[in-house]
Order: C-alpha cells, then structure tokens, then sequence
C-alpha cells in the first residue's frame, strides 16, 4: 500500500493527469510438469487517478490471450455413409487460449464497435483469415472455431468475473486448462468510464514445460526424424510382446 501512494505522489509531482493502470499477476510463471492439470491466475492490481477522483465510475476489463498461430479448420460431410473431410480454410493468427472477464457485461460497458477494436469478448476475436472467401462462409468457419475452442476450455468469458473494491483495486481470476499451449500469454488490462478506455497495461505470463515433458519437446522440435523412429520402434516393442502372448495363447 505504502508503494501506492509513493506512486500517486510521484504522478501529482510530475503532472500526469490521466488515470494509470498497475496491473499485476499471481505468477509469471507456469510450469508444465507431468500430471499437469491445469492452473489458477489472479490478475489483479489497482487503477491510479492524480486528479484525485479515486477510481469512481470504472469498469475494469481483463483479456488474457495465448500465443497465437496459424490454424487450418476442416467441416466434415457424410459421404456413402462415411465421413470425408470437405471444405476447409485458413486462418493466419489465432490466439491458442482467449479468456475475458469483466466487472459487469461488457455490453453495459462499451458499444460493440469498442468491443471489437479491444476483443472484449469471443464475439470479437481478430482470427485474420486468409485467403478470398465469402463472407457468410467465412463467419460460419470463424463460429465454428470459436465453438470449438470454447469446447476444448481454450475460451471462455466471465462477465461478472472482476471485483472492484475501494473503487480503486480490482482482481480477476482466469483458469488455465491442462492442455494450454506454452509460450508468453498477454494479460491486458483496461479501464473503462462513459463507454471510452481511458487507460490499458499489461502484463505477461510465461508457461512452458520442464522435466520429461520439456525434454520429449525438445527432442521432438531439433530431431524430429530420429524422435518420430523412437517413438515407431517403441512402439513396435510394446507390441510385440502382446502378439506373442496372443499366440501362445492359442
């Protein structure tokens, strides 16, 4: 506490009249060991107001976000009563995990054209398709993937999930699943009064994988023909075995 009010101090001194976000995560680190099952974070922090109006009248909004990468999604038809891969497309830039909370609905907070330009919400996910494609197709496939994600506890919203106390500190917790992809996950913060944002920040949340699961990805990334012959030949033993066994049996 002591540390706020030394950072309030120092913004009246230096004349900085606009609000200041100082976000803040229970860990900026996550290990993925074996067993994993997934994680709690707490983001949490504090909205700093030089013109002394403590806070009052802001909505806090929380977007964590995963690395993204390029994802290509499949739709599926039947065919002679077997299910064939049919139309497909692809899109550049997806975030692997999406999670918002917010201190109320978002709906309550900004507009939707707001809503769109920050992502506050699955609705408005920037997936960057590529190619040419009609758009009603294209927001058929975009749902989809939204479906899908939210399905695999990759996305997820929480419209109610950030507690503002003393009009000034908020927190927020998020959820990480077991099957999270590691890399650096972006947790933006925004401040929100009269439906504009009149302060972000951000903070950044590193997961990845130690142990036996770090070493199979390493293994995997720099000799992938010689883990992918392993992986056959093990395989190929466990089996046997079960083959002999089988025979003996008759």
């Amino acid at each position: 506490m002591r540390a706020l009010f030394l950072l309030i101090a120092a913004l009246m001194l230096s004349g900085q009249r606009d609000p200041l976000l100082v976000p803040e995560v229970s860990q900026h680190e996550v290990q993925v060991r074996q067993g994993f099952t997934g994680t709690e974070l707490l983001l949490f922090g504090a909205v700093l107001d030089p013109a002394g109006r403590s806070g009052q009248g802001y909505d806090i909004v929380v977007v964590l976000k995963g690395p993204s990468e390029p994802v290509r999604l499949r739709e599926k038809e039947r065919f002679a009563g077997v299910w064939v891969n049919a139309e497909s497309t692809d899109f550049r830039s997806v975030p692997s995990f999406f999670a918002v909370a917010s201190s109320r609905p978002v709906s309550e907070i900004v507009d939707e054209k707001t809503a769109a330009i920050y992502e506050f919400g699955t609705d408005y996910i920037q997936l960057s398709p590529s190619g040419s494609i009609n758009p009603v197709e294209q927001l058929r496939f975009s749902e989809g993937l939204v479906d899908l994600k939210q399905r695999q506890g990759l996305y997820k919203e929480d419209m109610n999930g950030v507690q503002i106390s003393q009009n000034v500190l908020y927190q927020a917790r998020i959820s990480l699943p077991s099957n999270v992809t590691t890399g650096t996950y972006t947790a933006e913060t925004f401040a929100v009064t009269d439906g504009r944002v009149i302060a972000s920040a951000e903070a950044t949340v590193e997961v990845r994988k130690v142990g036996f699961e770090r070493f199979v990805e390493v293994s995997a990334n720099r000799w992938g023909l010689a883990y992918g012959l392993i992986a056959v030949f093990l395989s190929v033993g466990h089996a046997y075995p079960l083959v002999g066994r089988r025979k003996q049996g008759r």
